[in-house]
């Protein structure tokens, strides 16, 4: 039984660049969602039918998830290219992997003198450099979002409050502590965003990697209907994993661009 390593595997090199098993996922997902894009482009209609119907059906729930949390359809519709794209891209990323006959196209590898074959797909989201790249996106955009919402002054005031700190030492005496503590609140602000950055990376990686050996190990027991169950709820946890990381994104959006007092 060959277990999947935490690092993606190399299926070939183009040049000095590796393309590994989950690069090859996510490209194609990459490549389903611009060609429905421009397919659904040339056959838009007044009256919807068809690939349009779905589309507008998928959207439009995602719009009614998003605005409870946002209270606000103007801010939903002007998150929706984040959130609804990570949500896509992740859940088609996780289905993908499930889907019966793509584990047996496999490559041959050599490793350690003999060969063992390397799965042509492998779910994007079990590889830890996506997933911290998708964090990293939905973290910075919502800082940026959040400066060009309510200014770069007001913004900087959630970490860093240079004016109330200097504000409180000219009071000297307890001022002078009241802006210390201030001050180094702000730092914790920052670094929790980049608890952010690994909570969301490791979250999703972690579900869907744990999901890929979990199949592996039902499959190399018993081949036949037991990993059924298991294949089912991976479909599910794909489910889930994709709502978890598109809401929190847009949690993080939501707050970033509205104004301390607003949301007193």
């Amino acid at each position: 039984m060959h277990f999947p390593p935490l690092a993606a595997e190399i299926i070939f090199h183009i040049g000095n660049f590796p393309i590994t098993n989950s690069l090859i996922n996510a490209v194609l997902v990459s490549a389903l969602f611009i060609g429905f894009g421009f397919y659904l482009k040339k056959k838009i209609k007044a009256v919807p039918s068809g690939a349009q119907s779905l589309a507008e059906v998928a959207i439009e729930n995602v719009l009614e998830y998003m605005d409870r949390v946002t209270h606000d359809r103007k801010k939903s519709l002007k998150f929706l290219p984040i959130v609804g794209t990570l949500f896509f891209f992740i859940l088609i990323s996780n289905w993908i992997g499930v889907l019966p006959g793509i584990g047996s196209l496999t490559v041959v590898a050599e490793e350690g003198g003999r060969l063992i074959p390397i799965p042509l797909f492998r779910p994007a989201n079990a590889d830890l450099n996506l997933t911290i790249a998708m964090a990293v996106v939905a973290v910075i955009g919502a800082h940026i979002l959040g400066i060009v919402a309510i200014g770069f002054w007001k913004y900087s005031d959630r970490f860093i409050k240079l004016g109330t700190f200097w504000h409180s030492v000219r009071k000297g005496g307890v001022g002078i502590f009241v802006g210390i503590v201030e001050f180094f609140v702000g730092i914790i602000e920052i670094i929790s965003e980049v608890a952010k950055v690994v909570s969301l990376s490791l979250r999703l990686f972690g579900n869907i990697f744990a999901g890929e050996v979990l199949l592996t190990v039902m499959a190399g027991l018993i081949a036949v209907l037991v990993p059924l169950p298991f294949l089912f709820l991976e479909v599910l946890v794909g489910f889930i994993q994709a709502m978890v990381f598109s809401m929190l994104t847009l949690v993080y959006l939501t707050m970033s661009t509205t104004e301390l007092e607003a949301s007193h």
